[in-house]
């Protein structure tokens, strides 16, 4: 029996190849420090657009409020009241200071469709210079344009802002509002005893005699307390030569009329402190004939308040998103 050749053995199946080799632990690391990166990235974008819309957003208010302030200002009017606000504390930093009445004032009497100003007070007074400042320029445009200036009190017209008032042609009051305290104050606080009781030692060293006077940390010396009481006297009488010079033989003196008290509105009117009842609407329509009130006082135009508002608010936030976003923490 013939026996047939297979030929050749057949090969041994090929070996199944190893598997690849794990990654090294690190690689993750970086990549998840690749996409964390990224993310942050993406998101200090988003922040910076965010950013720059904002403040194109206030830029373009600011324009706007500007045309709009510049619009209102040229608006021709015809006959009119002129009324200038004073309102709140009266000082140089404050929104009633000198420079801005003064100003007020000005365009108020050089409008020649204006009959007549009128001053909105609500304040309790503040500084003697800026009051005196006020004082003065009153009277010099009423001399200059011979135009009628009227006060008209809201809540309160005292201290300083009555030195202003005076200067008015006539003042007028509501039966509540509180007028008067004709005087003048220099405050301050003494903490040498508590000092000594905290065993603190107040070191201070000056080149002059009087160069620490009224420091609050050193005990008050009588020469020095003497000296104050002498500048705040003299000041209190310039207050009251204004007062007589403003109010003429209306005023009605008593002991205690520059004593520093202060009456209601009946009572001021009886004392000469102040002339009639009346608002600034009646004042207008019934007094002056010209119903039409135009605002003078200088203030701030939305875009102006925005800005201020929010100016330091928004630099701290963006300071705070940049913090966020920083990878760098």
């Amino acid at each position: 029996m013939n026996t047939q050749d297979d030929g050749p053995p057949a090969a041994a199946p090929s070996a199944v190849p190893a598997a690849s080799a794990a990654p090294p632990p690190w690689a993750a690391t970086i990549e998840l420090a690749a996409r964390e990166l990224l993310r942050e990235r993406r998101s200090e974008r988003r922040w910076r657009i965010f950013f720059r819309l904002v403040w194109l957003a206030l830029v373009l208010a600011v324009a706007w409020g500007l045309m709009a302030q510049r619009v209102s200002m040229t608006a021709p009017a015809g006959p009119h009241t002129a009324l200038v606000d004073i309102r709140g504390e009266i000082d140089s930093e404050a929104d009633a200071n000198a420079e801005s009445l003064v100003a007020a004032l000005n365009s108020a009497f050089e409008d020649s469709s204006a009959q007549a100003v009128v001053l909105r007070i609500n304040s309790p007074g503040g500084s003697p210079v800026q009051a005196g400042i006020v004082n003065d320029e009153i009277r010099r445009l009423k001399a200059l344009h011979n135009k009628k200036i009227y006060a008209v009190v809201e809540e309160i017209c005292a201290s300083g802002a009555y030195y202003i008032a005076v200067a008015a042609d006539d003042i007028y009051v509501d039966k509540a509002s509180l007028v008067g305290s004709i005087g003048v104050l220099m405050e301050g606080f003494g903490f040498v005893g508590l000092m000594d009781k905290l065993g603190i030692e107040r070191r201070l060293l000056t080149a002059g005699a009087n160069k620490g006077m009224l420091d609050p940390f050193s005990p008050q010396d009588e020469t020095q307390r003497a000296y104050a009481k002498v500048m705040i006297d003299q000041v209190h009488q310039q207050f009251i030569k204004v007062v007589r010079e403003g109010r003429g033989a209306r005023l009605k003196e008593t002991p205690e009329t520059f004593s520093g008290l202060f009456w209601n509105g009946e009572e001021a009117v009886k004392t000469g402190l102040a002339d009639h009842f009346g608002s600034l609407d009646y004042v207008a329509r019934e007094v002056i004939k010209a119903p039409e009130v135009i605002d003078y006082t200088p203030r701030d135009n939305v875009a102006e308040r925005l800005v201020k508002r929010f100016g330091a608010s928004i630099g701290a936030g963006a300071v705070k998103a940049l913090h966020a976003v920083s990878p760098l923490r």
